[in-house]
């Protein structure tokens, strides 16, 4: 295992290299990383690939000298878990380890390692290609997240190269799922993996001079719409599920209003409120024809989740909502089932681990650094929550995530990797 002392640093020339300097001279290198792990579709669902990306990715811990492990997930978890399709892809955690000489608190990365599946017409054909183009990576996971892989991944080998340590121990997990409910990913490492962090930093959330110390939570629900069949020539004779379905769509007016009226200003001034989006899916049962009355309708509705609520009320009140407005609709039968769920988390930013971060960021980034909360939902709850551990989110970030040409700057992936050495050699706990 890699252990160094502090202040000692290779010398290139007659000049002392600082990590700083390193990731700079190496930047290339940290965009050679990226290509790799972008060019290994790891798609969820189903879950593609797990195996060769974690592979990968605990051979370059094993590298900078972390002792690290690979954790297969047992089947029983995948089977109450995955739906049947997906039980036949594996899932698998990595964990790395650097002990330093000295250190009393430890400090833990995370980062989740898959993607969302693609659609549409890329800009340099294969969503995998991670062409670089005027200073840009492209390629699905470029942006969200596996920049942060590679700029970490960069800034251990620094550290290692420049024979400089680390303040604290370090943990690394790489993670499987965060695109659906994290459950087999982060969620499986804070219950059952041999950590003992005492800070996490999880690398998203945050970005630029914004750093996240909270985010939203979710709840997703599939409403159906029970309607009853007849042919298309005497409607009167069915109940059109897609009819009663787009009248309960337009009830849930009054909810978004409803919901608009509270609020959570968060550190940086912005003010939020929750949301709800409606139809991300929608689907008609089967046997649908265009001259029969549709028997069943379906819609999604994905609830944003405040950092100031809690996952448990949103829910019972929206289910509640539902139920009332289907009453007020005339022969309107629904079935309201649970997605899944994700739960939002907030610390107030004080104390030494976030000043830490925000000097780090600073000093990298010569402009003053914020905090925020994020829109969406990352893996930082897990950490917060369930380990109650001061928990921040940072990472390079980039644009289009989830979307047609999702691309991250290699530039700030160069200042995501210094600012991570920054605060591994700066921050003792």
């Amino acid at each position: 295992m890699f252990i160094a002392s502090p202040g000692m640093a290779i010398r290139l020339g007659s000049r002392a290299m600082s990590p700083s300097a390193y990731i700079d001279v190496h930047a290339a290198d940290l965009v050679a990383l990226l290509q790799c792990l972008v060019r290994v579709p790891t798609i969820n669902p189903p879950g593609d690939h797990y195996d060769a990306i974690t592979r990968l990715l605990a051979a370059e811990l094993t590298a900078s000298g972390l002792k690290t492990r690979r954790f297969t997930i047992p089947r029983g978890l995948l089977k109450k878990y995955l739906p049947p399709e997906q039980q036949g892809h594996p899932r698998y955690n990595v964990l790395g380890k650097l002990a330093v000489r000295g250190a009393k608190k430890t400090l833990h990365f995370n980062a989740h390692y898959d993607v969302v599946p693609v659609s549409g017409n890329w800009r340099h054909g294969s969503p995998f290609s991670g062409t670089v183009e005027r200073g840009w990576i492209h390629g699905r996971g470029t942006a969200d997240m596996k920049g942060s892989h590679a700029s970490l991944l960069l800034a251990l080998r620094a550290l290692k190269a420049a024979g400089v340590a680390p303040k604290t121990h370090i943990e690394v997990s790489f993670t499987a799922d965060e695109e659906t409910d994290s459950e087999l990913g982060a969620g499986w490492l804070v219950r059952h993996a041999p950590i003992r962090p005492d800070y996490a930093i999880v690398m998203e959330g945050g970005e630029g001079n914004g750093i996240c110390c909270g985010h939203n939570g979710v709840v997703w629900l599939n409403v159906i719409v029970h309607g009853r069949a007849a042919h298309g020539s005497q409607p009167e004779q069915g109940i059109n599920a897609l009819e009663k379905m787009s009248a309960l769509v337009r009830a849930l007016e009054d909810y978004k209003q409803r919901l608009a009226k509270r609020t959570f200003t968060a550190p940086d001034g912005t003010v939020k409120t929750p949301t709800i989006n409606v139809g991300g899916v929608f689907a008609s049962g089967e046997g649908g024809k265009i001259n029969t009355v549709p028997a069943l309708a379906s819609f999604s509705i994905d609830r944003r989740v405040l950092p100031v609520e809690t996952v448990a009320a949103a829910e019972r009140e929206l289910r509640a909502f539902l139920r009332q407005a289907a009453k007020a609709i005339p022969r309107c039968r629904i079935t309201v089932e649970k997605v899944s769920e994700n739960h939002p988390c907030f610390m107030p930013p004080g104390g030494p681990f976030f000043s830490a971060m925000a000097d780090c960021v600073t000093r990298v980034r010569r402009e003053k650094s914020v905090f925020r909360t994020s829109y969406g939902f990352n893996d930082m709850h897990f950490f917060s929550h369930h380990l109650k551990i001061p928990t921040l989110g940072y990472g390079p970030g980039g644009d289009n995530c989830h979307a047609v040409d999702e691309r991250a700057s290699v530039g700030e992936l160069v200042a995501s990797a210094k600012i991570y050495a920054e605060l591994m050699t700066t921050f003792a706990g």
